[in-house]
């Protein structure tokens, strides 16, 4: 038998490993097809990563898709009986899209179904923690629940439309657009400001449920989430557990509990979960439901760290790095080799514990991203463009232009037909014109945006904007502004839990800077 397994790649035995965990809490094995009806997740749509599935007719004429989820096939199969716990595990592949295509991802997961009390919370996130420490002893659990934002978000006026980018922001620690939105609804400046420091809270257990005491924020979620991770840390290592008011923060899925788990090495979280009773509802179930899914495929993006604690940080190169860098030397955090004339990529001051590297523009938020950069600075309309899984700590002020629509001089849009539209910014343009409902035609240029509507290849132009010098002197003239585009500092989210310390240190010295 042990030859047997020596033979095993690591996420083989990863999966045994997880296997044994859970059968031996009384969890038993879900099976399913690769295929279901197309109709399960068409349905369920709003429960689902992304909308983007791979569909097909099979030969009885039925429609098929290669399945996006496990938790949905589970759910609807599972009997609803008053008074059963139901409890499955499963070793299955998702089909989502990543990267422009869809990629097959391996996950091992778990769902406990029925009528849960908080002893069957306890042993769910017991069980994520003990799979996150068959990955890697380095581990960190980071716990929330999404009705603590919630109540202030309405506390501060926030509904609607309003309320769902609130969450998005928060999600992505964007505090400063976060404020500039309450600013823009008025919302009341008390509630307001204790919305923005809740979404920037995050830490060891004790340290934040004492903010939460002195913000004099209480209720029942509070008090669920205090328990759980108090009964926790009695059974599990302290110092593995984090409670984060900013994840999964939107309650449209999420009902209860909600949780994810880093390991040191993988750029993102390997395993994430919650309750959600709210797909129960929708599926005509009683009872409640709490799962996690440990993503196998993230096994693969493991980078070595290296021993000491350096934060790695990815500059653009060009003119605003050398600025950016400028202001890492006022907050503390100088490293002159840097802007030396060195051929030399990386520059490390092991006193400070920072080491920059020079990347392009475009690619610094790859870097951050993938785990490569702990953090990095990157314009708005780069995060804006490719939409990198990343944190937005700070609005650094440097850098500033515009994203705006441009045209010839006497330009008038005919809204019954379809707007031509030229730009390197695909996603910014299509995302813009969508929102106010007008079709467009996107033609991808790399350069001479303007160029475009010159010579009748466009209608309008979609591109950046610093001083307008470039269209005034060719007869064209901005006719809406779609964004206000600056620096951004950015941070991996794996980095930010186990570097947090450090990533704060930096981002509280470049506050200091910005806010001079």
């Amino acid at each position: 038998m042990k030859d047997i397994i020596s033979t095993l790649s690591r996420e083989e035995r990863l999966i045994y490993e997880l296997r044994s965990i859970f059968e031996d809490a009384g969890y038993s094995k879900y099976r399913m097809s690769k295929f279901e009806e197309y109709d399960l997740y068409s349905k369920y749509k709003d429960f689902l990563v992304s909308e983007n599935i791979i569909s097909f007719t099979d030969t009885n004429g039925k429609l098929r898709a290669l399945k996006p989820d496990v938790t949905l096939s589970i759910v609807r199969n599972t009997r609803d009986l008053p008074g059963k716990i139901n409890k499955f595990y499963y070793d299955e592949s998702v089909y989502r899209p990543e990267g422009g295509s869809f990629k097959e991802i391996m996950q091992t997961g778990l769902e406990c179904i029925g009528d849960l009390g908080d002893d069957d919370m306890l042993e769910v996130l017991g069980l994520a923690v003990q799979s996150l420490r068959t990955i890697s002893e380095d581990c960190l659990l980071c716990i929330s629940h999404p009705g603590v934002i919630s109540a202030a978000a309405d506390a501060a006026g926030l509904y609607g439309q309003q309320k769902i980018r609130a969450l998005s922001l928060i999600a992505e620690k964007n505090t400063h657009e976060l404020k500039a939105l309450c600013d823009a609804v008025y919302s009341d400046p008390g509630a307001a400001e204790k919305l923005i420091e809740l979404a920037a809270l995050s830490g060891a257990p004790d340290e934040v449920f004492d903010k939460l005491a002195e913000m004099k924020i209480v209720s029942a979620e509070v008090e669920q989430l205090r328990s759980l991770c108090k009964r926790l840390a009695e059974l599990y290592p302290a110092d593995i557990l984090r409670v984060d008011l900013s994840i999964d923060c939107d309650t449209r899925y999420y009902s209860g509990i909600v949780f994810k788990g880093y390991t040191s090495g993988i750029p993102s979280a390997v395993l994430t979960g919650g309750r959600y009773d709210a797909l129960l509802r929708r599926m005509g179930k009683s009872g409640g439901a709490i799962g996690f899914a440990v993503y196998m495929s993230m096994l693969d993006r493991f980078i070595e760290k290296p021993e000491t604690e350096i934060l790695n940080i990815a500059l653009p190169k060009g003119r605003l790095g050398e600025k950016v860098l400028k202001m890492f030397e006022a907050a503390g955090f100088e490293c002159p080799e840097a802007l030396g004339d060195s051929r030399r990529l990386v520059f490390t001051n092991e006193k400070k514990g920072v080491s920059f590297f020079w990347v392009k523009p475009a690619d610094v938020a790859v870097y951050v991203e993938r785990g490569a950069a702990d953090i990095g600075v990157c314009g708005k309309d780069i995060i804006m463009e490719h939409d990198p899984q990343v944190y937005e700590l700070l609005d650094l002020k440097t850098g500033k232009c515009r994203m705006a629509v441009a045209g010839k001089a006497d330009f008038a849009d005919d809204r019954s037909r379809t707007l031509i539209v030229a730009t390197k910014f695909d996603k910014i343009a299509a995302d813009y014109y969508a929102s106010a409902g007008r079709d467009i035609d996107i033609v991808h240029l790399n350069g001479s945006i303007e160029l475009a509507p010159i010579l009748g290849l466009s209608d309008v132009i979609v591109d950046i904007v610093e001083t307008g010098t470039t269209l005034r002197e060719n007869d064209l003239r901005e006719t809406e502004l779609i964004a206000q585009i600056s620096a951004r500092l950015i941070s991996n989210k794996a980095a930010y839990e186990f570097k947090k310390d450090k990533i704060n240190a930096v981002l509280e010295g470049l506050r200091k800077q910005v806010e001079q």
